[in-house]
């Protein structure tokens, strides 16, 4: 099914012009390899299980615990050009992001398929190689996390829970925006935790749907005056509460 999606994209573009670089920068930095990385997510999926043994607690662990270094060594082999992904940086996507720019390519992904020169950038691969990993790494996690509570035969007693009354009032935009500034502040998770997982996260938490939120910060980025609207909005609103309660 991923495969035919890519198909599908593919030949959509075939006859397509785009209209601008900046048009065809978004296409190969956010949508292509959002697809992209799906395909090579469950080939790979489909090679670990594969080797994985079904008897075994520590062997099983072991193995899935070899094979998540294994995806964090890629991750350091291309270091430069993941920080550049994932603090959303901009200032190098026409060498990165445009098919006329393709031969400055100097890691050849091992996915071999989708990289035909009419269909391919010098780097979409990759930023679709590096969501396909995260997504592998979580899940390598949670196959441990059951491992490890496998033979568990006292259920832990939740505490009952007040069903969650909070939700998120504001516009989806001040919601991204301060999604963005928590990410890269790294005041959760001493900045590891990325984008998708915080806004998913609030999403839960605030009952909303951000929709594309990629998208969403194109646009503050594109704005003329204020950039950071909400963020001077908390600021303006936390010393007036301040005040208020000096009075």
């Amino acid at each position: 099914m991923c495969k035919s999606a890519l198909e599908n994209l593919r030949n959509s573009f075939k006859e397509y012009t785009f209209k601008s670089k900046k048009e065809e920068i978004e296409f190969y930095k956010y949508i292509k390899p959002k697809v992209f990385s799906y395909l090579i997510f469950y080939v790979k999926q489909l090679q670990i299980e594969s080797k994985r043994s079904i008897e075994g607690k520590k062997e099983q662990i072991k193995y899935l615990k070899k094979y998540i270094a294994k995806l964090q060594t890629y991750f350091n082999n291309n270091l430069e050009f993941y920080h550049y992904f994932k603090s959303n940086a901009a200032h190098l996507d026409e060498q990165y992001f445009l098919r006329e720019n393709k031969s400055l390519r100097i890691n050849i992904e091992e996915h071999y398929f989708f990289t035909e020169d009419e269909f391919s950038t010098s780097h979409d691969s990759s930023v679709a190689t590096i969501m396909a990993y995260i997504k592998l790494i979580e899940y390598l996690k949670n196959e441990i996390d059951k491992l490890n509570n496998l033979h568990q035969n006292v259920n832990p007693i939740k505490p009952l829970q007040k069903e969650n009354q909070l939700n998120w009032t504001g516009s989806k935009t001040d919601l991204v925006e301060l999604i963005y500034a928590l990410q890269k502040s790294g005041a959760i998770n001493n900045g590891t935790a990325d984008v998708k997982e915080i806004a998913s996260t609030l999403e839960q938490h605030f009952n909303i749907n951000l929709g594309n939120y990629y998208h969403t910060f194109m646009e503050i980025k594109l704005r003329k005056n204020i950039t950071t609207k909400f963020i001077e909005k908390l600021k303006e609103s936390l010393i007036l509460r301040i005040k208020e309660s000096d009075e």
